[in-house]
């Protein structure tokens, strides 16, 4: 299959990376000139676009999604898909939808879960929505990238599934740090409370896979100082984005409004940026309650 790739960054360079190295022609195209291993790197997104039977994006944002999309679906062959991987907006993902469908391309969103760890070993999730028939023409390429891919309905839902998904586990890590701290305040052991809780009724992904005291569960961030898996940037973001969709169907998230804000303080005011979102924990054992 002939494949554009747009945006060669962390997470999409991987990505491409281990469709060409299965067989695949990638055109790769990134406003930075990044290379890539086995990827014919072009000097236009046009240039991407034109031959692809498939183009994916993986972008930073809405904004700048919606520019692409503008610059490039006129220029993509009837009946191609446009599949984008990135993490934006409900609405943004739904006018690109829309525009492609305009011109005759298949349209869909496909964010992913997984990290850039994932990226590289091809072990994502993807959400999926978009029509059905695209779906399985682009399940061959999920099977690359990925070890998942769930299709969740029509356009917007892979966004709204991912932003459902990040709104539980921001709001279970903040609650799983605030139980270690007072923890030990309290005087709890931290592996007697880890072996309570993940065999308990208070088990979660947070606990018991990504676990946020150093030393405790499976090796995770917290065992190599907070340096991110998962960076509470991100989180910020995608809490950020939960927000507005929710603002956009008059949805009531207070959990998920307050897990945004106490992301947003310690990202913004406190030495949250550039750290795995499970850092909260060394927050909350400084923190008191006056």
């Amino acid at each position: 299959m002939r494949i554009g790739f747009i945006g060669l960054g962390n997470m999409g360079a991987p990505m491409a990376h281990n469709l060409a190295k299965a067989g695949h022609t990638v055109l790769g195209f990134d406003t930075q000139n990044l290379k890539v291993e086995m990827v014919e790197v072009v000097q236009t997104a046009r240039d991407c676009v034109e031959t692809a039977e498939v183009v994916i994006t993986m972008l930073p944002n809405g904004k700048i999604l919606k520019s692409v999309a503008d610059e490039t679906i006129q220029f993509m062959k009837d009946g191609s898909i446009f599949l984008d991987c990135s993490t934006v907006d409900v609405a943004s993902a739904k006018s690109v939808a829309e525009n492609a469908k305009n011109h005759k391309i298949i349209p869909l969103d496909a964010p992913v879960s997984g990290g850039i760890g994932g990226a590289k070993e091809g072990t994502l999730t993807f959400m999926v929505g978009g029509p059905d028939d695209g779906f399985l023409k682009a399940k061959e390429l999920f099977n690359i990238m990925g070890q998942k891919a769930v299709y969740c309905g029509e356009s917007g839902n892979g966004q709204s599934a991912k932003i459902c998904n990040n709104m539980i586990l921001g709001a279970t890590m903040i609650a799983t740090c605030e139980a270690f701290a007072l923890a030990d305040k309290l005087g709890l052991d931290r592996q007697a409370m880890f072996d309570v809780v993940s065999t308990s009724s208070g088990y979660s992904w947070s606990m018991n896979a990504y676990c946020p005291a150093p030393g405790i569960g499976p090796q995770t961030p917290s065992d190599n100082d907070y340096i991110p898996g998962f960076s509470s940037d991100l989180m910020l973001k995608d809490l950020s984005l939960s927000q507005i969709a929710a603002e956009d169907v008059n949805s009531d998230t207070p959990m998920g409004n307050l897990a945004m804000t106490l992301y947003k303080t310690f990202v913004e005011e406190e030495d949250g940026s550039g750290k795995d979102f499970s850092a909260m924990l060394p927050r909350f054992e400084k923190k008191t309650r006056n």
